[in-house]
């Protein structure tokens, strides 16, 4: 490889105009990230205000096409944008990319939902959806090779670097754009409405991106390309037709970004997944600690630049994923202790055991949430995995015998949604109701809410909850309230039939009476401990993150370069860290162990480090210009 850089330019400052490229490259593509992590932050009120009325079936043909939109479609948006890049040039290949996103993402904000147009509403989310996944898919390859050919050979690592901070920053500002509107409007306005408020703020933040890219200049290495006529005329079929070259995107995909991807998605995706859903801290407190982690640790995105810069791209982002693997067991447990101390006593004094015929169990991989699990097994594992038990499973039953959870003394006898036909329901409260008291007296931090009982149907309540030692004579003679029959109707405390045509409804309220929650009590919760965690994850992500973009950028010629690089990145990162999260659970499942997912991200990120160690060559030093 040659290194053109001389000392002179070792010595010089970034110049005025490098800082306009990297400031205008890295500010669009954090407007970019903050766009597209909007959805996945804000599903819960996408999906009501567009989905939740159709039938299960439409509900989730919608779920499918937006998961695809989401991670699927970026490798395409490479592909396309990747080739236009090389074809017609990065500053308006990635103009363009920044222009779809952005209004794509207002036009979200503005979109009626299905109760005002009925199916289209669903259908042109989903174009906009698969929208934003085209441009992302051309915008961070635009982005980190326009940047790239502006630097000087010896501080790639560390101009990259920039454009590496933006995934986080992205985001963190939603996040934080998030926490603020949902505090000022207050939760019901926001889900009623203001959750569209983040959508719409995208359009000024496009502006300014628009505004400052447009008084940008051409990369000067692409430039010097086209005016010597080296330009490629078939950027794809060069790419990935010629082994030379298809070679080293295999080696950019295998040996550096599927590691990268799943070490990046661990430490921000996942983390917030898990303590979230698996740790059961509220939603408000994670997001607040995430942020303070990702503020603490951005920094080193251009720490490990400039680093890589002095040392090497490769060695950095080798020793990144090996403590990945080496650490993350140990970092997720101590994460348990400190966020639910309660939850992580139980798992250590109360363990289940679902019994069960055999093939009764499936493996629960289900990404977009379409899937259905309805054996009797697959029922009892999968409320105790979304409720961190942990559990050993054994297949000793008789065929045709549905499975029975054991946890302590207790025995309850899980059900086959399919035999149980209408009964299923039913048999699904009374199978959650006898496993969540048999968890609650085993230890588990579980809390039973209020209780909302028409009179009519109180005293089948007191007969149907023995454990609450209720009285309804005493109930009676207590307070009771009313509400207008059509409400009671809607919240289902009576039927149609029930009321009888009354104007109003009589109904108590029975303190812990109601459904089961696990929960993390606030107070327990170790903030500084969490946070300490999240920051060391964090680390490992801006070890592996910060000099990719460099590597990836010195890899390919100048004629390929764009689509070259862009296309390994959005496979490694939209396929191997996208489907993350749901291999997590299902492997969390079939072993009965909330810890059992993080060997997805081990083993992808050894099978990168032994790759990456023994095939992937170091690339600092390598001369642009030369790279043809």
């Amino acid at each position: 490889m040659a290194i053109s850089a001389t000392a002179g330019a070792r010595a010089r400052g970034m110049s005025r105009e490098e800082k306009k490229v990297i400031f205008a490259s890295s500010l669009g593509t954090v407007f970019e990230w903050y766009d597209f992590y909007l959805y996945g932050s804000l599903a819960a009120f996408i999906g009501a205000t567009f989905f939740a009325s159709y039938p299960e079936a439409t509900r989730n043909i919608f779920a499918l096409l937006a998961f695809a939109a989401g991670f699927l479609v970026r490798p395409f948006g490479a592909l396309v944008f990747g080739r236009i890049g090389d074809l017609v040039g990065r500053k308006y290949t990635f103009l363009v990319t920044i222009l779809i996103m952005g209004l794509s993402t207002f036009f979200v904000g503005l979109l009626p939902g299905s109760a005002t147009i009925g199916i289209a509403a669903p259908i042109i989310l989903i174009a906009l959806r698969m929208l934003q996944g085209l441009a992302l898919g051309g915008e961070y390859g635009g982005a980190a090779t326009y940047v790239a050919e502006h630097a000087p050979d010896d501080r790639r690592g560390y101009y990259t670097s920039w454009i590496q901070t933006t995934a986080t920053l992205g985001l963190f500002l939603s996040l934080v754009v998030i926490l603020v509107v949902q505090t000022w409007l207050g939760k019901e306005d926001f889900a009623a409405w203001g959750w569209r408020v983040p959508f719409l703020l995208s359009f000024i933040l496009l502006g300014i991106s628009v505004w400052i890219r447009l008084s940008l200049s051409e990369s000067p290495t692409f430039q010097r390309m086209k005016e010597e006529g080296k330009g490629s005329k078939a950027p794809l079929s060069e790419a990935f037709g010629q082994w030379k070259n298809a070679k080293i995107a295999l080696l950019a995909l295998f040996g550096l970004t599927a590691g990268q991807a799943v070490v990046w998605y661990s430490g921000q995706f996942y983390a917030l997944f898990f303590l979230t859903n698996v740790l059961k801290v509220d939603a408000q407190s994670v997001n607040i600690m995430i942020a303070v982690s990702l503020l603490l640790g951005t920094g080193f995105f251009v720490f490990f630049g400039w680093l890589s810069d002095k040392i090497g791209r490769k060695p950095i982002i080798m020793a990144g994923l090996a403590l990945a693997i080496v650490t993350y067991f140990p970092l997720f447990k101590a994460l348990t202790w400190a966020a639910n101390p309660a939850l992580a006593t139980a798992q250590q004094n109360v363990r289940a055991t679902v019994t069960a015929a055999p093939g009764d169990c499936k493996f629960q991989f289900n990404p977009v949430g379409t899937a259905k699990f309805t054996t009797s097994c697959d029922i009892a594992t999968s409320f105790l995995t979304r409720n961190s038990v942990p559990y050993d499973v054994v297949t000793t039953a008789a065929a045709g015998t549905p499975a029975t959870v054991k946890i302590g003394e207790a025995t309850v006898t899980s059900y086959d949604a399919v035999a149980a036909g209408d009964a299923a329901k039913a048999n699904d409260a009374a199978f959650v109701k006898a496993v969540n008291i048999a968890l609650h007296d085993g230890g588990y931090p579980l809390v039973r809410g209020a209780a909302k009982v028409a009179d009519q149907k109180l005293d089948a309540f007191v007969a149907a909850n023995p454990e609450l030692k209720l009285d309804a004579a005493a109930i009676r003679g207590g307070e009771k309230a009313t509400m207008p029959t059509e409400q009671a109707i809607k919240d289902k405390l009576v039927t149609a039939e029930e009321a009888a045509g009354a104007p109003e409804v009589g109904f108590f309220n029975i303190p812990g009476g109601g459904s089961f929650s696990m929960v993390a009590d606030p107070a327990a919760v170790n903030k500084p401990m969490v946070i300490g965690i999240l920051f060391i994850l964090v680390v490992y992500v801006t070890m592996v993150y910060g000099p990719i973009a460099a590597i990836l950028v010195e890899m390919f010629p100048t004629r390929i370069r764009y689509t070259g690089m862009s296309l390994p990145y959005h496979i490694g990162n939209g396929w191997f860290g996208g489907l993350l999260p749901a291999t997590a659970f299902a492997m969390s499942a079939a072993a009965g162990d909330i810890y059992y997912g993080l060997w997805y991200p081990i083993a992808i990120a050894a099978m990168t480090l032994i790759i990456g160690v023994i095939f992937v060559k170091d690339t600092l030093g390598t001369n642009l210009n030369a790279k043809d």
